[in-house]
């Protein structure tokens, strides 16, 4: 039989990532290229014991069908929260909890984007994120990342040449892929433009937590006295990302046409992990517990940069970051990068090419993506210094 596939998705390639998985899988393969937390930093026993409690005391509360919005008590928690540590979140807004940051993305374009419409985002940005605005036939127009975050003149100018751009798509704290983080002037400035030209913010900060050095700096949404600005949180890096649990601060309507649209989507999030997540940022020393892995992040990363620096240099060169689990590195521009990740693989070290993470895959290319917070130390040494050999050499 012929498929015949909607035009939706008919155009939609496998994440790159994902793809590279299949050869990470390979036991002998050094991966720097997965996103995934420490195995160090699972609070694992802590889970254990609340769903063990749980579902001795109260099984049917996490076992039966639950509302859209989201547990009640971890809805009201996390307003108070981000309302007293972040300054985040309003009486004009209101809180969804979903199915990992991801459905956010699906949510909102699915809510605000029609077909042709335009989504502006950082190039580079997170591949997840751009291949669900894709799926919604969305047109993607980048801006460039600088080393203080999205360039905010040429921003004005994608604003000026797309008047039908709905969204504005950021990750403003150790950003998906290349580790930078927005200043706040262009925080300010970001959230100026999308007002002036009545587009929506979508801020995914599902690293803020995890600064290991600096101060850290306000939200885009605590400056949101417009009700244009939707923020992404996620439980995904700082408890668990199998669990599934994140959540959309939104402007009340918003919120509204997202609670729809997820009921047509997956009904409600697991309440399982929403209560185990509530539990825990109440009932245990939540602010202990970040620390705890900023202290895990800070090891690895400076251990990654110090093995950059000492087996990499100077054909590879990367942005020294100060939180998150992501490093990006350039190779030389006579370096054909792709050539480069494919002949890494074959030497047992899978890295992510960079084009993947960029609104058009075809554009030119000279950098990669690598993660520190997976490997143990001794395969993050073997691996970067096989990278660090073929760059060299």
């Amino acid at each position: 039989m012929e498929y015949k596939f909607s035009d939706r998705v008919s155009n939609l390639k496998p994440s790159a990532i994902r793809e590279i998985f299949k050869y990470a899988a390979d036991p002998e393969v050094i991966s720097l290229s997965a996103g995934n937390p420490s195995p160090d930093a699972f609070p694992a026993k802590e889970i254990a014991e609340i769903s063990a409690r749980v579902l001795a005391e109260n099984p049917i509360s996490v076992l039966q069908y639950s509302v859209t919005e989201g547990y009640t008590p971890l809805r009201d928690h996390l307003k108070e929260y981000m309302k007293k540590n972040h300054n985040t979140g309003s009486d004009n807004d209101d809180i969804l909890i979903t199915t990992g940051a991801q459905q956010i993305m699906d949510l909102c374009t699915k809510a605000l984007v029609n077909e042709g419409e335009v989504v502006i985002c950082e190039a580079p940005s997170f591949i997840g994120s751009l291949n669900t605005f894709r799926s919604y036939n969305a047109k993607l127009v980048g801006v460039t990342v600088d080393s203080d975050g999205m360039n905010t003149v040429e921003l004005e100018e994608k604003l000026k040449a797309n008047p039908n751009a709905k969204l504005i798509y950021t990750i403003p704290n150790f950003q998906n892929p290349s580790g930078v983080t927005m200043s706040l002037e262009k925080r300010r400035k970001v959230y100026e433009l999308a007002r002036k030209y009545g587009v929506l913010i979508i801020e995914d900060n599902p690293y803020g937590d995890l600064r290991y050095s600096g101060e850290f700096l306000p939200n885009i949404k605590s400056m949101d006295t417009d009700g244009i600005v939707i923020y992404a949180g996620s439980f995904s890096k700082v408890i668990s990302p199998g669990m599934r649990v994140a959540y959309a601060i939104a402007p009340k309507p918003v919120f509204q046409k997202l609670v729809v649209c997820k009921q047509g989507n997956d009904v409600h999030t697991n309440i399982w992990s929403q209560v185990v997540c509530d539990e825990f940022i109440t009932k245990y020393n939540f602010d202990e517990h970040l620390q705890r892995l900023r202290e895990i992040y800070s090891q690895k990363a400076n251990f990654c940069m110090r093995l950059l620096d000492k087996y990499c240099a100077p054909a590879i060169t990367y942005n020294r970051i100060d939180g998150g689990l992501f490093i990006w590195c350039d190779l030389p521009k006579d370096v054909d990068m792709p050539a480069f990740c494919k002949t890494a693989v074959l030497n047992k070290v899978c890295v992510v090419p960079g084009n993947a993470f960029l609104t058009d895959e075809a554009e030119e290319c000279h950098s990669f993506r690598i993660n520190f917070s997976t490997p143990t130390d001794e395969q993050l040494e073997k691996g970067i210094k096989i990278l660090g050999e073929l760059a060299n050499k």
